[in-house]
Protein backbone atom coordinates (compact mmCIF):
# COMPACT_ATOMS: atom_id res chain seq x y z
CA UNK A 1 0.00 0.00 0.00
CA UNK A 2 1.17 3.57 -0.74
CA UNK A 3 0.81 5.59 2.47
CA UNK A 4 1.14 9.32 3.22
CA UNK A 5 2.23 10.31 6.72
CA UNK A 6 1.14 13.94 7.16
CA UNK A 7 1.99 16.56 9.78
CA UNK A 8 2.83 20.24 10.05
CA UNK A 9 6.56 19.44 10.25
CA UNK A 10 8.95 16.51 9.99
CA UNK A 11 12.65 15.99 10.59
CA UNK A 12 12.68 17.87 13.89
CA UNK A 13 13.32 16.78 17.49
CA UNK A 14 9.69 17.10 18.67
CA UNK A 15 7.84 13.95 19.72
CA UNK A 16 5.48 13.82 16.73
CA UNK A 17 8.34 14.03 14.20
CA UNK A 18 10.24 11.30 16.03
CA UNK A 19 7.23 8.97 16.17
CA UNK A 20 6.55 9.50 12.47
CA UNK A 21 10.11 8.37 11.72
CA UNK A 22 9.45 5.15 13.63
CA UNK A 23 6.11 4.48 11.93
CA UNK A 24 7.68 5.07 8.51
CA UNK A 25 10.54 2.66 9.22
CA UNK A 26 8.28 -0.13 10.45
CA UNK A 27 5.60 0.31 7.77
CA UNK A 28 8.33 0.08 5.12
CA UNK A 29 9.70 -3.06 6.78
CA UNK A 30 6.17 -4.45 6.40
CA UNK A 31 6.37 -3.84 2.65
CA UNK A 32 4.45 -0.57 2.31
CA UNK A 33 5.67 2.51 0.43
CA UNK A 34 5.60 5.52 2.77
CA UNK A 35 5.81 9.21 1.90
CA UNK A 36 6.22 12.11 4.33
CA UNK A 37 4.19 15.26 3.65
CA UNK A 38 4.57 18.35 5.85
CA UNK A 39 4.97 22.09 6.01
CA UNK A 40 8.70 21.82 6.65
CA UNK A 41 11.07 18.88 6.30
CA UNK A 42 13.95 19.65 8.66
CA UNK A 43 16.61 17.01 8.05
CA UNK A 44 14.16 14.41 6.68
CA UNK A 45 13.25 13.76 3.05
CA UNK A 46 9.66 14.62 2.31
CA UNK A 47 7.15 16.55 0.24
CA UNK A 48 6.75 20.12 1.50
CA UNK A 49 3.54 22.16 1.36
CA UNK A 50 4.60 25.53 2.84
CA UNK A 51 1.03 26.42 3.91
CA UNK A 52 1.17 23.52 6.42
CA UNK A 53 4.12 25.01 8.28
CA UNK A 54 3.94 26.15 11.89
CA UNK A 55 5.18 29.61 10.96
CA UNK A 56 3.15 30.20 7.80
CA UNK A 57 1.88 33.75 8.31
CA UNK A 58 -1.62 33.36 6.88
CA UNK A 59 -2.22 30.31 9.07
CA UNK A 60 -0.95 32.16 12.15
CA UNK A 61 -3.25 35.08 11.34
CA UNK A 62 -6.25 32.76 11.10
CA UNK A 63 -5.22 31.07 14.34
CA UNK A 64 -4.96 34.37 16.24
CA UNK A 65 -8.41 35.47 15.08
CA UNK A 66 -9.97 32.06 15.64
CA UNK A 67 -8.76 31.61 19.22
CA UNK A 68 -7.68 34.96 20.66
CA UNK A 69 -9.66 37.87 19.22
CA UNK A 70 -10.75 39.42 15.94
CA UNK A 71 -7.99 41.75 14.81
CA UNK A 72 -6.83 41.25 11.22
CA UNK A 73 -10.36 40.11 10.31
CA UNK A 74 -13.28 42.34 11.24
CA UNK A 75 -15.77 39.61 12.07
CA UNK A 76 -16.75 35.95 11.75
CA UNK A 77 -17.78 36.32 8.12
CA UNK A 78 -14.32 37.57 7.07
CA UNK A 79 -12.56 34.91 9.14
CA UNK A 80 -14.61 32.04 7.74
CA UNK A 81 -14.06 33.31 4.20
CA UNK A 82 -10.30 33.34 4.82
CA UNK A 83 -10.45 29.76 6.16
CA UNK A 84 -12.36 28.61 3.06
CA UNK A 85 -9.95 30.34 0.70
CA UNK A 86 -6.92 28.80 2.40
CA UNK A 87 -8.61 25.38 2.49
CA UNK A 88 -9.34 25.54 -1.26
CA UNK A 89 -5.67 26.20 -2.00
CA UNK A 90 -4.55 23.38 0.31
CA UNK A 91 -7.11 20.99 -1.18
CA UNK A 92 -5.55 21.50 -4.60
CA UNK A 93 -2.04 20.94 -3.25
CA UNK A 94 -2.99 17.76 -1.37
CA UNK A 95 -4.88 16.44 -4.39
CA UNK A 96 -1.97 16.95 -6.79
CA UNK A 97 0.57 15.31 -4.46
CA UNK A 98 -1.65 12.37 -3.51
CA UNK A 99 -2.58 11.65 -7.12
CA UNK A 100 1.00 11.95 -8.38
CA UNK A 101 2.20 9.51 -5.70
CA UNK A 102 -0.76 7.13 -6.03
CA UNK A 103 -1.59 7.46 -2.33
CA UNK A 104 -4.06 4.87 -1.01
CA UNK A 105 -3.97 5.62 2.73
CA UNK A 106 -3.39 8.78 4.75
CA UNK A 107 -2.12 8.82 8.34
CA UNK A 108 -2.60 12.40 9.61
CA UNK A 109 -0.64 13.21 12.76
CA UNK A 110 -2.52 15.73 14.93
CA UNK A 111 -4.10 17.34 11.85
CA UNK A 112 -7.53 16.12 13.02
CA UNK A 113 -6.66 16.48 16.70
CA UNK A 114 -5.25 19.72 18.01
CA UNK A 115 -7.17 22.47 16.21
CA UNK A 116 -4.17 24.54 15.20
CA UNK A 117 -4.79 24.81 11.44
CA UNK A 118 -8.45 24.87 10.52
CA UNK A 119 -7.80 25.18 6.75
CA UNK A 120 -5.51 22.13 6.78
CA UNK A 121 -8.05 19.88 8.49
CA UNK A 122 -10.88 21.11 6.29
CA UNK A 123 -8.87 20.58 3.10
CA UNK A 124 -7.54 17.16 4.06
CA UNK A 125 -10.99 15.89 4.99
CA UNK A 126 -12.32 16.94 1.59
CA UNK A 127 -9.45 15.29 -0.27
CA UNK A 128 -9.85 12.04 1.68
CA UNK A 129 -13.52 11.95 0.74
CA UNK A 130 -12.92 12.96 -2.90
CA UNK A 131 -10.18 10.38 -3.51
CA UNK A 132 -11.82 7.75 -1.27
CA UNK A 133 -8.65 7.18 0.74
CA UNK A 134 -8.27 4.91 3.74
CA UNK A 135 -7.34 6.90 6.86
CA UNK A 136 -5.88 6.26 10.30
CA UNK A 137 -5.92 9.39 12.46
CA UNK A 138 -2.90 9.47 14.79
CA UNK A 139 -3.83 11.72 17.71
CA UNK A 140 -1.04 12.99 19.94
CA UNK A 141 -3.04 15.85 21.56
CA UNK A 142 -6.64 17.06 21.43
CA UNK A 143 -7.80 20.67 21.19
CA UNK A 144 -9.84 20.38 24.37
CA UNK A 145 -6.60 19.56 26.25
CA UNK A 146 -5.00 22.85 25.16
CA UNK A 147 -6.11 26.21 26.53
CA UNK A 148 -4.93 28.04 23.41
CA UNK A 149 -7.20 26.01 21.10
CA UNK A 150 -10.24 25.40 23.26
CA UNK A 151 -11.78 28.90 23.34
CA UNK A 152 -13.05 29.76 19.83
CA UNK A 153 -13.92 33.37 19.11
CA UNK A 154 -17.08 32.59 17.14
CA UNK A 155 -19.65 29.93 16.33
CA UNK A 156 -18.09 29.14 12.94
CA UNK A 157 -14.81 28.11 14.54
CA UNK A 158 -16.60 26.18 17.29
CA UNK A 159 -18.55 24.27 14.63
CA UNK A 160 -15.36 23.40 12.72
CA UNK A 161 -13.73 22.14 15.91
CA UNK A 162 -16.62 19.77 16.49
CA UNK A 163 -16.80 18.72 12.83
CA UNK A 164 -13.10 18.15 12.16
CA UNK A 165 -11.34 17.27 15.41
CA UNK A 166 -11.68 14.44 14.75
CA UNK A 167 -14.23 13.84 11.94
CA UNK A 168 -17.27 11.69 12.63
CA UNK A 169 -17.01 9.67 9.42
CA UNK A 170 -17.26 5.93 10.07
CA UNK A 171 -14.37 5.17 7.74
CA UNK A 172 -11.91 6.97 10.01
CA UNK A 173 -9.91 4.83 12.40
CA UNK A 174 -8.37 6.47 15.44
CA UNK A 175 -5.09 5.93 17.24
CA UNK A 176 -4.20 7.66 20.51
CA UNK A 177 -0.97 7.53 22.48
CA UNK A 178 -2.26 6.94 26.01
CA UNK A 179 -5.20 5.54 27.91
CA UNK A 180 -6.30 8.91 29.29
CA UNK A 181 -6.71 10.19 25.71
CA UNK A 182 -8.55 7.00 24.75
CA UNK A 183 -11.13 7.54 27.48
CA UNK A 184 -11.34 11.28 26.72
CA UNK A 185 -12.07 10.63 23.03
CA UNK A 186 -14.68 8.05 23.91
CA UNK A 187 -16.47 10.34 26.38
CA UNK A 188 -16.34 13.49 24.25
CA UNK A 189 -16.99 12.07 20.78
CA UNK A 190 -18.10 8.49 21.31
CA UNK A 191 -15.25 7.10 19.18
CA UNK A 192 -13.32 3.90 19.80
CA UNK A 193 -9.55 4.07 19.40
CA UNK A 194 -6.41 1.99 19.64
CA UNK A 195 -3.68 2.97 22.11
CA UNK A 196 -0.26 3.02 20.45
CA UNK A 197 2.38 4.13 22.95
CA UNK A 198 5.60 5.89 22.06
CA UNK A 199 8.35 3.37 21.38
CA UNK A 200 12.07 3.29 20.73
CA UNK A 201 14.41 1.06 18.75
CA UNK A 202 16.04 -0.74 21.65
CA UNK A 203 17.68 -3.11 19.19
CA UNK A 204 19.47 -0.21 17.50
CA UNK A 205 23.14 0.63 17.76
CA UNK A 206 24.10 2.18 21.10
CA UNK A 207 25.04 5.85 21.08
CA UNK A 208 28.67 6.36 21.97
CA UNK A 209 31.64 8.70 21.65
CA UNK A 210 33.04 8.68 18.12
CA UNK A 211 35.18 10.79 15.82
CA UNK A 212 32.30 13.11 14.98
CA UNK A 213 31.00 13.93 18.46
CA UNK A 214 34.16 13.60 20.56
CA UNK A 215 34.54 17.40 20.73
CA UNK A 216 30.92 17.99 21.82
CA UNK A 217 31.75 19.35 25.27
CA UNK A 218 34.63 21.45 24.03
CA UNK A 219 32.55 23.11 21.29
CA UNK A 220 29.89 24.03 23.83
CA UNK A 221 32.40 25.57 26.22
CA UNK A 222 32.17 22.76 28.75
CA UNK A 223 35.05 21.00 30.48
CA UNK A 224 35.54 17.28 31.09
CA UNK A 225 34.92 17.71 34.82
CA UNK A 226 31.59 19.51 34.34
CA UNK A 227 28.40 17.54 35.00
CA UNK A 228 25.68 17.74 32.34
CA UNK A 229 21.98 17.56 33.14
CA UNK A 230 20.24 17.23 29.76
CA UNK A 231 16.77 18.71 29.20
CA UNK A 232 16.15 17.26 25.74
CA UNK A 233 12.55 18.44 25.31
CA UNK A 234 11.25 21.45 23.46
CA UNK A 235 11.16 24.64 25.53
CA UNK A 236 7.53 25.31 26.36
CA UNK A 237 5.62 25.95 29.57
CA UNK A 238 4.23 22.47 30.16
CA UNK A 239 7.75 21.02 30.24
CA UNK A 240 8.21 22.84 33.60
CA UNK A 241 11.95 23.22 33.03
CA UNK A 242 12.04 25.54 36.03
CA UNK A 243 11.78 22.44 38.23
CA UNK A 244 15.10 21.22 36.81
CA UNK A 245 16.64 24.64 37.50
CA UNK A 246 15.36 24.55 41.07
CA UNK A 247 16.79 21.06 41.56
CA UNK A 248 20.24 21.98 40.25
CA UNK A 249 20.19 25.08 42.47
CA UNK A 250 19.86 22.82 45.49
CA UNK A 251 22.67 20.55 44.26
CA UNK A 252 24.83 23.66 43.92
CA UNK A 253 24.39 24.63 47.54
CA UNK A 254 27.65 24.42 49.46
CA UNK A 255 26.29 21.86 51.93
CA UNK A 256 25.80 19.47 49.01
CA UNK A 257 28.81 20.47 46.90
CA UNK A 258 31.19 19.72 49.75
CA UNK A 259 30.00 16.12 49.64
CA UNK A 260 30.84 15.96 45.91
CA UNK A 261 34.27 17.52 45.81
CA UNK A 262 37.05 14.97 45.50
CA UNK A 263 34.67 12.06 44.90
CA UNK A 264 34.80 9.82 41.86
CA UNK A 265 31.72 9.96 39.69
CA UNK A 266 30.10 6.88 38.14
CA UNK A 267 32.50 7.03 35.16
CA UNK A 268 35.71 7.63 37.11
CA UNK A 269 35.92 11.40 36.67
CA UNK A 270 36.67 13.33 39.85
CA UNK A 271 34.24 16.06 40.83
CA UNK A 272 36.44 19.06 41.45
CA UNK A 273 35.95 22.28 43.37
CA UNK A 274 35.51 24.17 40.08
CA UNK A 275 33.30 21.58 38.38
CA UNK A 276 30.05 23.08 37.13
CA UNK A 277 26.65 21.46 37.10
CA UNK A 278 25.15 22.62 33.82
CA UNK A 279 21.61 22.35 32.45
CA UNK A 280 21.92 21.82 28.69
CA UNK A 281 18.94 22.61 26.45
CA UNK A 282 19.07 21.55 22.78
CA UNK A 283 15.31 21.77 22.12
CA UNK A 284 13.31 24.23 20.04
CA UNK A 285 11.93 27.28 21.85
CA UNK A 286 8.18 27.21 21.29
CA UNK A 287 6.74 29.50 23.94
CA UNK A 288 5.04 32.73 22.95
CA UNK A 289 4.71 34.30 26.39
CA UNK A 290 8.37 34.88 27.28
CA UNK A 291 8.73 31.55 29.09
CA UNK A 292 12.38 31.12 28.06
CA UNK A 293 13.17 34.60 29.42
CA UNK A 294 11.63 33.65 32.74
CA UNK A 295 13.79 30.51 32.76
CA UNK A 296 16.90 32.59 32.16
CA UNK A 297 15.93 34.95 34.97
CA UNK A 298 15.22 32.07 37.35
CA UNK A 299 18.55 30.40 36.55
CA UNK A 300 20.44 33.66 37.03
CA UNK A 301 18.70 34.31 40.34
CA UNK A 302 19.55 30.82 41.58
CA UNK A 303 23.07 30.66 40.17
CA UNK A 304 22.38 27.80 37.74
CA UNK A 305 24.42 27.55 34.52
CA UNK A 306 22.33 27.09 31.36
CA UNK A 307 23.59 26.17 27.89
CA UNK A 308 21.17 26.87 25.02
CA UNK A 309 22.57 24.68 22.26
CA UNK A 310 19.76 24.56 19.71
CA UNK A 311 22.00 25.91 16.95
CA UNK A 312 24.44 23.05 17.59
CA UNK A 313 21.93 20.17 17.71
CA UNK A 314 19.37 18.94 15.18
CA UNK A 315 17.31 15.86 14.34
CA UNK A 316 20.44 14.32 12.76
CA UNK A 317 24.03 15.26 12.08
CA UNK A 318 24.58 17.93 9.46
CA UNK A 319 26.68 21.03 8.74
CA UNK A 320 25.93 24.74 8.47
CA UNK A 321 28.20 27.31 6.89
CA UNK A 322 29.47 28.20 10.35
CA UNK A 323 29.98 24.83 12.03
CA UNK A 324 29.02 21.19 12.20
CA UNK A 325 25.76 20.24 13.87
CA UNK A 326 25.39 17.29 16.23
CA UNK A 327 22.40 14.98 16.42
CA UNK A 328 20.16 14.95 19.47
CA UNK A 329 21.59 11.51 20.21
CA UNK A 330 25.08 13.02 20.53
CA UNK A 331 23.79 15.19 23.36
CA UNK A 332 22.64 12.08 25.23
CA UNK A 333 26.10 10.52 24.91
CA UNK A 334 27.63 13.29 27.01
CA UNK A 335 24.79 13.71 29.48
CA UNK A 336 25.29 12.51 33.03
CA UNK A 337 21.64 12.83 34.02
CA UNK A 338 18.37 13.40 32.17
CA UNK A 339 15.81 15.90 33.47
CA UNK A 340 12.20 15.28 32.52
CA UNK A 341 10.09 17.43 34.87
CA UNK A 342 7.08 17.92 32.57
CA UNK A 343 3.80 18.57 34.36
CA UNK A 344 1.87 17.42 31.28
CA UNK A 345 2.85 15.10 28.41
CA UNK A 346 0.91 13.10 25.86
CA UNK A 347 3.36 10.28 26.43
CA UNK A 348 7.12 10.62 26.88
CA UNK A 349 9.58 10.34 23.99
CA UNK A 350 12.47 11.90 25.85
CA UNK A 351 11.87 9.52 28.72
CA UNK A 352 12.42 6.54 26.43
CA UNK A 353 15.45 8.23 24.86
CA UNK A 354 17.00 8.55 28.30
CA UNK A 355 16.25 4.91 29.01
CA UNK A 356 17.88 3.84 25.74
CA UNK A 357 20.90 6.06 26.44
CA UNK A 358 21.26 4.31 29.82
CA UNK A 359 21.13 7.51 31.82
CA UNK A 360 19.32 8.06 35.13
CA UNK A 361 16.20 10.21 34.84
CA UNK A 362 14.76 12.89 37.08
CA UNK A 363 11.00 13.05 36.52
CA UNK A 364 7.86 14.74 37.68
CA UNK A 365 5.09 12.14 37.79
CA UNK A 366 2.68 13.68 35.27
CA UNK A 367 -0.71 12.06 34.73
CA UNK A 368 0.16 9.94 31.67
CA UNK A 369 3.36 8.73 33.29
CA UNK A 370 1.26 7.37 36.13
CA UNK A 371 -1.45 5.89 33.88
CA UNK A 372 0.67 4.38 31.09
CA UNK A 373 4.35 4.15 32.07
CA UNK A 374 4.82 3.75 35.81
CA UNK A 375 3.43 0.21 35.95
CA UNK A 376 6.25 -1.03 33.70
CA UNK A 377 8.54 -0.71 36.73
CA UNK A 378 11.16 1.85 35.68
CA UNK A 379 13.42 3.12 38.45
CA UNK A 380 13.62 6.91 38.45
CA UNK A 381 14.33 9.77 40.80
CA UNK A 382 11.04 11.58 41.31
CA UNK A 383 9.96 15.10 42.15
CA UNK A 384 6.58 13.65 43.12
CA UNK A 385 3.19 14.30 41.55
CA UNK A 386 2.12 17.56 43.20
CA UNK A 387 3.07 21.06 42.12
CA UNK A 388 1.96 24.67 42.49
CA UNK A 389 2.03 27.59 40.04
CA UNK A 390 3.45 30.92 41.24
CA UNK A 391 2.41 34.43 40.25
CA UNK A 392 4.80 34.36 37.27
CA UNK A 393 3.16 31.22 35.91
CA UNK A 394 6.09 28.98 36.91
CA UNK A 395 5.79 25.58 38.57
CA UNK A 396 7.31 24.71 41.91
CA UNK A 397 7.36 21.78 44.30
CA UNK A 398 7.95 21.70 48.03
CA UNK A 399 11.56 22.57 48.98
CA UNK A 400 11.78 19.45 51.13
CA UNK A 401 11.24 17.32 48.01
CA UNK A 402 14.20 19.00 46.30
CA UNK A 403 16.31 18.28 49.39
CA UNK A 404 15.46 14.58 49.30
CA UNK A 405 16.02 14.38 45.55
CA UNK A 406 19.40 16.08 45.80
CA UNK A 407 20.62 13.32 48.11
CA UNK A 408 19.34 10.63 45.72
CA UNK A 409 21.04 12.28 42.73
CA UNK A 410 24.33 12.63 44.59
CA UNK A 411 24.23 8.98 45.64
CA UNK A 412 23.47 7.88 42.09
CA UNK A 413 26.17 9.95 40.39
CA UNK A 414 28.89 8.89 42.85
CA UNK A 415 28.00 5.20 43.01
CA UNK A 416 29.02 3.38 39.85
CA UNK A 417 27.26 0.15 40.79
CA UNK A 418 23.96 1.88 41.56
CA UNK A 419 24.17 4.04 38.42
CA UNK A 420 24.85 1.09 36.10
CA UNK A 421 22.33 -1.27 37.68
CA UNK A 422 19.54 1.32 37.54
CA UNK A 423 20.22 2.17 33.92
CA UNK A 424 20.65 -1.43 32.79
CA UNK A 425 17.42 -2.48 34.49
CA UNK A 426 15.51 0.39 32.90
CA UNK A 427 16.92 -0.50 29.47
CA UNK A 428 15.73 -4.09 29.87
CA UNK A 429 12.23 -2.91 30.81
CA UNK A 430 12.11 -0.52 27.85
CA UNK A 431 13.30 -3.20 25.46
CA UNK A 432 10.64 -5.59 26.69
CA UNK A 433 7.75 -3.13 26.83
CA UNK A 434 8.22 -0.15 24.49
CA UNK A 435 10.30 -1.40 21.57
CA UNK A 436 9.85 -1.34 17.80
CA UNK A 437 8.79 -4.97 18.10
CA UNK A 438 5.78 -3.90 20.15
CA UNK A 439 4.87 -1.19 17.64
CA UNK A 440 5.22 -3.63 14.72
CA UNK A 441 2.68 -6.00 16.32
CA UNK A 442 0.17 -3.17 16.74
CA UNK A 443 0.64 -1.84 13.20
CA UNK A 444 0.22 -5.29 11.68
CA UNK A 445 -3.12 -5.57 13.44
CA UNK A 446 -4.16 -2.03 12.44
CA UNK A 447 -3.38 -2.61 8.77
CA UNK A 448 -5.43 -5.81 8.76
CA UNK A 449 -8.58 -4.19 10.13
Amino acid sequence: MRIALCHYRIGETDGVSLEMDKWKEILEEMGHEVFMIAGSSGTTEGYVIPELGYRYEEDLRIERNAYVAFNEYKNEIELMAAIEKAADRLENRFTRIFQSLGIEMVIPNNIFSIGRSLPTALALKRVIEKLKLAVICHHHDFFWERANFSKPTCKGVADLLEELYPPADQGYRHVVINHIAQESLRKRKGYDSTVVPNVFDFEGEAWCVDAYNQDFKEKLGLRPQDVIFLQATRVTNRKAIELAIDQIAVLNQERFRKDWVGKALYDGRIFQADSKIVLVLPGMIESDDGYEKRLVARAKDKGVALRWIGEWVDHSRTHTEAHKVYSLWDAYVFADFITYPSIWEGWGNQFLEGVFAKKPILIFEYAVYKSDIEAAGFETISLGDEYQIDEAGMAWVEPLRHEMVAKEILECLTNQKKYREMCDRNFAIGSRTFSHTNLRKILIQLMQE
